[in-house]
């Protein structure tokens, strides 16, 4: 989904026999989307990559459940107060807003995954707001650190080996990843006016097969987790060839646009979802117009709710909020900087924020987790004088 990568030992063409030196068959595994129309990735195992017998999932996050249906309002969760959730990041995600196209939630896990777990549902963004460590795959070994996505393909098997420090991720569950269209020219390329170019992503390190003793699979579909056995291990890969693989990418690789007054947030688009745009704010100057005002304007952007997860910086159109703060502005209300920050914005050069923002066309759900660590008094925190 950024560009095709060949590693380890292939055939010289898809489907036909490919084999050891002393003669033994190589099986092909093909991940494939949209179908057969879409990008694909063809990898060559030792053996039978389909061999699994059903067992019990013993494994698994909690799935997003709604709250019960409050007032409009513009929300502020504290998801630096939640309790600290341990263990394997395939069991310590907690749901906090939601809809039918994404899943949003926070993860702090402090162990590595005892099985190997792939996401049929959806893919998956992880942004690293603590932490770093490994995310293993058949297709080789990912390095991730703090200000980086880590972006894993649906359907594909993974472990995630965190670090020993403490570790705060932003998860995101969204149908169909991928970087925005417009950012790329008719071969695929990423445009030389693109915000990123093709070296500022990192692909998976491939060493070839890897045993690590785990014969445990965790797959979700349909909302619901399901276990299987396999006989050998799924990294038992020689080789592999195409275009859908995790990747990584550092936030701060983004190079922002500045305009003569303020653009909106599509130009800071980053990835693109069904139903989605996923923003990166970093660090940069900001507009030059002798009178521009750097500070967001009020809005009210009546077909999509904003979502912003605030990292470091100095957030200057909001009062209250600090790292790890999750702010929600629903379509129906406009929204705007707090009180004073659009005058005093006046005559700034710079900003030092750093956040990660999603636009949602569809209403996000609360879950109970987010109610326990809301702010209650952001509403009203918008009014001169409150």
């Amino acid at each position: 989904m950024l560009d095709r990568v060949a590693v380890g030992s292939i055939p010289r063409k898809h489907h036909i026999a490919h084999r050891s030196e002393a003669g033994a068959l190589r099986y092909e595994q093909c991940l494939t989307r949209q179908g057969f129309d879409g990008p694909y990735t063809i990898a060559y195992h030792e053996g039978r990559p389909h061999e699994h017998r059903a067992a019990p999932a013993a494994h698994g996050f909690t799935l997003p459940v709604a709250a019960p249906p409050r007032p409009l309002a513009k929300r502020h969760y504290l998801s630096q107060e939640l309790p600290q959730r341990g263990g394997p990041a395939i069991d310590c995600r907690v749901p906090l807003l939601f809809n039918e196209d994404v899943v949003i939630g926070l993860a702090q896990p402090d162990a590595a995954d005892p099985v190997y777990f792939a996401n049929a549902d959806a893919d998956e963004l992880f942004f690293i707001f603590r932490g770093g460590g490994l995310l293993r795959t058949m297709l080789g070994d990912l390095r991730f650190e703090q200000d980086e996505y880590v972006v894993i393909p649906k359907g594909l098997f993974y472990r995630f080996l965190p670090d020993a420090a403490p570790q705060r991720w932003l998860s995101i569950e969204a149908a169909d990843v991928h970087l925005p269209r417009q950012w790329r020219n008719e071969v695929g390329q990423l445009r030389m006016d693109a915000p990123y170019s093709h070296r500022d992503f990192r692909r998976p390190a491939f060493a070839g097969p890897l045993d690590e003793g785990i014969r445990a699979l965790v797959v979700k579909r349909g909302g619901a987790f399901h276990g299987f056995t396999c006989p050998r291990s799924p990294l038992d890969v020689v080789g592999w060839d195409g275009t859908v693989y995790p990747f990584v990418f550092p936030i701060l690789n983004f190079q922002a646009r500045v305009g003569l007054v303020h653009l909106p947030p599509d130009w800071h688009g980053t990835f693109a979802a069904r139903g989605a745009l996923i923003c990166s704010f970093v660090p940069r100057p900001v507009d030059f117009h002798p009178e521009a005002i750097p500070c967001p304007y009020p809005h009210a952007s009546v077909d999509c709710d904003e979502l912003l997860f605030y990292c470091r910086g100095n957030f200057t159109s909001r009062r209250g909020v600090g790292p790890g703060s999750i702010s929600h502005h629903p379509a129906g209300i406009p929204h705007g900087p707090h009180p004073g920050a659009y005058e005093a914005s006046l005559g700034g050069r710079e900003t030092s924020e750093l956040a990660v923002m999603l636009d949602t066309t569809r209403p996000l759900a609360a879950t109970p987790a987010a109610l326990a660590v809301e702010d209650p008094g952001y509403q009203d925190s918008f009014i001169a004088g409150a």
